[in-house]
């Protein structure tokens, strides 16, 4: 190739990109799965999974972020939710709860599934139980669950429904908290 060719090429190469990109032709679900997987499974413990979530669930959640109810660590959700519009919530729900859930991580931890059937956290979150609203817990990242019981148990999350007192119900020892979170972790979800 000549010196005036490869000159010309890198020249090309050096202009700016023009694209017609359209935002709009994108399902907003795909806003979500930058941090939740495309398919509700996210690479990262920080993010919870959302595939096969309870939508009821998943709705009220997004409310709440977006109303300022919720809060996350670093205020992303209260973020990036403002960037769906009002139509698009329902279309984001539909997709993550009707995706296979996660799979089970983990070897499960059998001094956690006594202290989950102790404290009867089962009546309300097992999967077979199906109370709209509630969200699974099963197959759910080990480090998201513990960090929320946390949460929960320090007043730094709140239920958002009030009929549950969830802080008052999480176990005052971390080592506790984290062999549920690890327990519900290696369940599979029914």
């Amino acid at each position: 190739m000549g010196l005036k060719r490869l000159s010309t090429l890198l020249a090309l190469c050096a202009l700016p990109a023009w694209a017609d990109f359209d935002a709009d032709a994108y399902p907003p679900y795909e806003i979500c799965a930058l941090c939740h997987g495309l398919f509700g499974v996210s690479a990262n413990a920080k993010f919870p999974n959302l595939g096969g979530q309870d939508a009821t669930y998943l709705d009220i959640q997004v409310r709440a972020f977006l109303s300022g109810g919720r809060h996350n660590d670093g205020g992303q959700m209260a973020q990036i939710v403002t960037e769906l519009k009002p139509e698009d919530i329902p279309v984001v729900v539909e997709w993550f709860s009707t995706q296979d859930p996660p799979t089970p991580t983990g070897d499960g931890d059998t001094a956690g599934s006594e202290f989950y059937a102790q404290r009867s956290c089962g009546a309300c979150h097992d999967a077979e139980v199906g109370f709209m609203g509630v969200p699974h817990l099963t197959s759910q990242h080990a480090g998201y669950l513990s960090k929320q019981m946390k949460d929960f148990r320090d007043g730094r999350r709140d239920t958002h429904q009030g009929c549950v007192p969830h802080g008052s119900m999480m176990p005052t020892d971390d080592t506790e908290i984290e062999a549920i979170a690890r327990y519900l972790a290696a369940q599979p979800r029914q």
